[in-house]
Order: C-alpha cells, then sequence, then structure tokens
C-alpha cells in the first residue's frame, strides 16, 4: 500500500513527525507499517507452505502434490505446525524482556528481522536439518518482534489520551491482514507449483525488504524505541547469562547422550516443548493466583479469569487448526478450480484475512449501533459467541469430512464457509479477550497481564501438538466432533458466568 503524505499543519504527535503524516499519523507510521506487513508476508507465506511441504511425497499428500517434501505423515504434520505457532507465542514473552531489558524495541526488532529472514533462507536450502533449524529461527524472530514493534507504535503518539493512537493501531493492522492475504497468493503459488525452496526463498526475500523499510525509516521513529526502559544490571546481566548457558550446557548434554545411543526421535525434541508450553502457561497463572499481595478483589478477578484463559485455549486450539488439519483437507479432499479457473491448496491461507478485512469494519458499525441503543453484548458473551461459532465452524466441517471419504473431491465453499464462521468467532473474541485481560488484571500484574493473554494460544497449539504427537487423527470425524463439542460447552459455560462477570468487570454493556 502507498503512503499517502500529507502536511500536517496542527503539529500534533512527535516532533520527528512535525512536516509529514501517513493517513493523518505520525510518519513512522509508515515505516512500522511495512515492516509489519513485510514480516506477516514472509510469516504467513511459509504457514501457508508448511504443513503442505511436509506431508508432500507422503502417504497423505493431494493427488496433484509435485513431491519433493519431507514426507510426513498428516499427524506429524499437525504436530510440528502446532508446536512451531505454540513457540512463537510463547516466545513473545522473552522478546518483549528482551526489549524492556536489553536491547530495547528498535535494536531488538532490527535482530529480529535477521533472524527470522535468515530463517526462511535455511528453509530455502534442502534437507530435513536445515528445515528444522530455519523453523526454530523464524520462530525466535517472530516472537522477538511480536510485542517490540506494537510497542513502537504506541511510541508515536502522545500517550494514551493522543486521539489518533487507536486509529494509527488500526491502520498498523491492516498491514498484518494485507501481508497475510497477499502472501499465500504468491509465496504458495511458487512454492506449490514451482518448487518449495524457491517459496520459502521468497518468504526471506519479503523480510528482507521488511528489515530495510525499518532500517531506513528508523529517523521517523521516537526516540524512546531506542532507549532501554529498565536495563538490567551488572548482576543480573551475569545471573541471567549464568543461568542461561547452564540450562544449554544440560540440553546439548542430554541430546549428544540420546543421539548418540542411537535413541533419537522427533518426539524427543517435540514432547518436552508441548510439555512446556503447557507448564509455561499454567505456571505463570498459579504464580500469579497465589501472590499473598493481591487483594481478595484481584483474587477473585483472577479465579475468574483462568476460566476464561482455559476457554480461549479452547478457541485457539481450533482456530489455529486452519492451517493445519484444514490446510490438509484442501490439498487432497476438496476440488481446487471454481469455475474452471485452477488453484493451489495454499490459496485458502488467504481466505481468513479476506474475511477479516472484509468483516472487521461492518462489525465495528454493529457494536456502535448496538451501542448507541444500549443493546450492545457485554464482554462475557462477546466471548461465550465467539466459542459457539468455532465449535460450530467444526460441526460444519464434519460434513464435508464425511463426503470426502469415499475419495470425492468437495466444494471449496466448505472451506470458504467454515473460515467466514471462525473469522467472526475471532472478531468476537480477540479484541474481547484483550478487554478482559485489562480489566482482570491485578494492578501488579498489568503489563505481564497481556502477555499471558497469548499464552492461551501456546497452550491451544500445545494442546493439539500433543494430541498429534500421541497418535490421534485430528480429521476423524469423531474428534472433529468432539473438540466442537467442548468448545460449545465452553461457550455456554461463559454464558451461564456472564452476569457474575457484570458484577465483577462492571460492563453491563
Amino acid at each position: 500500500m502507498a503512503s499517502s503524505l500529507t502536511k500536517d499543519g496542527a503539529g500534533r504527535g512527535n516532533p520527528q513527525a512535525a512536516t509529514k503524516t501517513f493517513f493523518g499519523h505520525p510518519r513512522g507510521l509508515a515505516t512500522l507499517f511495512m515492516t509489519e506487513m513485510w514480516e506477516r508476508f514472509s510469516f504467513y507465506g511459509m504457514r501457508a507452505l508448511l504443513v503442505l511441504y511436509l506431508i508432500s511425497g507422503g502417504p497423505d499428500a493431494g493427488e496433484n502434490s509435485q513431491g519433493g517434501g519431507l514426507g510426513m505423515s498428516e499427524t506429524n504434520a499437525v504436530a510440528i505446525y502446532s508446536v512451531y505457532l505454540a513457540m512463537v507465542y510463547l516466545l513473545a514473552m522473552p522478546g518483549g524482556w528482551f526489549g524492556d531489558r536489553v536491547w530495547g524495541p528498535r535494536k531488538t526488532v532490527a535482530v529480529a528481522a535477521g533472524i527470522i529472514m535468515t530463517g526462511h533462507l535455511a528453509l530455502a536450502l534442502p534437507g530435513e536439518a536445515m528445515f528444522f533449524v530455519g523453523l526454530a529461527l523464524v520462530a525466535l524472530g517472530s516472537g522477538l518482534l511480536k510485542a517490540n514493534i506494537s510497542t513502537m507504535v504506541g511510541h508515536l503518539y502522545d500517550g494514551p489520551d493522543d486521539p489518533r493512537r487507536d486509529g494509527g493501531f488500526t491502520v498498523f493492522y491492516m498491514g498484518i491482514n494485507i501481508g497475510a492475504f497477499a502472501a499465500p497468493l504468491v509465496i504458495g503459488t511458487v512454492g506449490e507449483q514451482v518448487n518449495w525452496h524457491l517459496g520459502f526463498a521468497l518468504a526471506a526475500a519479503g523480510m528482507a525488504l521488511g528489515l530495510i523499510q525499518f532500517l531506513v525509516g528508523t529517523r521517523h521513529l521516537s526516540p524512546r524505541s531506542s532507549q532501554v526502559p529498565t536495563p538490567l544490571t551488572v548482576e543480573e546481566r551475569n545471573s541471567w547469562l549464568r543461568k542461561g548457558l547452564l540450562w544449554l550446557a544440560v540440553a546439548v548434554v542430554f541430546y549428544t547422550v540420546v543421539g548418540v545411543s542411537g535413541h533419537f526421535t522427533l518426539n524427543w525434541a517435540l514432547v518436552p516443548i508441548t510439555i512446556a508450553g503447557l507448564l509455561i502457561p499454567t505456571g505463570v497463572l498459579v504464580r500469579i493466583k497465589r501472590d499473598k499481595d493481591l487483594s481478595a478483589a484481584e483474587q477473585k478477578r483472577m479465579t475468574g479469569y483462568i476460566w476464561f484463559f482455559v476457554a480461549a485455549a479452547m478457541f485457539w486450539m481450533i482456530y489455529d487448526q486452519g492451517g493445519s488439519t484444514m490446510s490438509a483437507f484442501a490439498d487432497s479432499k476438496t476440488a481446487d478450480s471454481v469455475f474452471g479457473i485452477h488453484f493451489p491448496a495454499s490459496w485458502f491461507q488467504s481466505v481468513n484475512p479476506l474475511w477479516v478485512m472484509a468483516l472487521a469494519p461492518v462489525f465495528a458499525w454493529i457494536w456502535l449501533a448496538l451501542a448507541r441503543r444500549n443493546r450492545e453484548p457485554n464482554t462475557t458473551v462477546k466471548f461465550a459467541m465467539a466459542l459457539f461459532l468455532i465449535g460450530a465452524s467444526f460441526f460444519i466441517f464434519v460434513i464435508p469430512m464425511g463426503m470426502a471419504e469415499n475419495g470425492d473431491k468437495v466444494s471449496p465453499m466448505w472451506l470458504v464457509s467454515i473460515y467466514m464462521i471462525q473469522t467472526i468467532g475471532e472478531l468476537c473474541l480477540s479484541p474481547v479477550g484483550l478487554s478482559v485481560t485489562t480489566k482482570m488484571a491485578p494492578a501488579k500484574y498489568a503489563s505481564q497481564m497481556m502477555g499471558v493473554w497469548f499464552l492461551a494460544v501456546t497452550a491451544g497449539d500445545c494442546t493439539t501438538g500433543l494430541l498429534s504427537i500421541a497418535g490421534v487423527d485430528l480429521s476423524g470425524q469423531g474428534i472433529l466432533a468432539l473438540e466442537a463439542s467442548l468448545a460449545v460447552l465452553a461457550g455456554f459455560a461463559v454464558w451461564m458466568y456472564r452476569k457474575k462477570m457484570v458484577e465483577i468487570l462492571g460492563d453491563a454493556h
């Protein structure tokens, strides 16, 4: 998207944006918009290929697959995909910590972009070992970048009361969806129909463009973005370094012994990560809940929040299968043409961001219209609606899954409709989840709780990963129906809790 540069006669905002604006916002927003757009282009482009590449050459690949992938089963591919996504969100917390205490947001984002680009380049090289090295680097870089680039958007404005702030984040998030929409159409097409590794190389090129954009445009960013808000003391730095090296040494010794003894399998890596992805969120919530400094009211809100957290993990467990279970179904059991126009299976990954861009303004208008009539659903009801919808999407998914059992291919409109329902659920839950988190967070943990919310994604994806590692076929009709039922039951439980939550949150509407 081309930037719109106009004169800013009012001179509001940061001094570095005194003469030019980007859609009426500080000029630095253009830099962060383009950086995020290209980063999401690389992220979603690689994600669109990930499961398809893993199963290509194996028994679960589609009949038109070019081959040349890792030939894994769909179960193993879903496990790897789920663990990868879980680590992206889990690493966002230490990523934010690095920005706050070690490098500052600006340096952290620059380093993260370089790590992501290197990861995609590793994926572009043949070989299973390079694939997993690349996947780990992309997850690490994405975690470092995720929290810090949003922080820098906030730095562009004169505090939380700046009237342009909310609009600035809206423009910024449009960059996410533009990159996510375009990536499968470009990277997916090249990867699926020309060469997998060339597709991954295009993802690296996209991140390189984002990094260049960021480095060239840093002069437009707020000086605060270069500052380390709470730098580590020398003692703290040495302590963290010792602990990090100790754990690294333990891991190296352990896996060296396992490898040399000839017992190493993929599960030796996946199982510890998935267990950690479940234990860490649990440990964080327990630590906060047991803090004796919390008042009785804060303890009560934390008890309620834990139930919201579990329900959110259930939502993301189903939602994120849009890029794994549903992607594999699109490859092998869905027709690849509409009105005689053929397209690769990876194009289905553009459907969700397209629905987001189409429906987000509609939902914003609906909520405002209902609010004017004092009929807008409260946050708890919206949360329950999201869970009902995500459950309904998998109940519907059972139908085409059954239709394809005899080898027939189903209409693409089944998946398009399921993605639409899931997107509506996402639009109900994502902003509401952030709202619930800020309202229920104890004052002592106000900032940390935003990171805790993202751990719900980690917990949901790790649950999916653990089930796949255990050999559960997540594409089975019975499992789909079970997941759908659990989501609907969770939604019903949240809905039954709505009056209690009104008392706690004070948000009748």
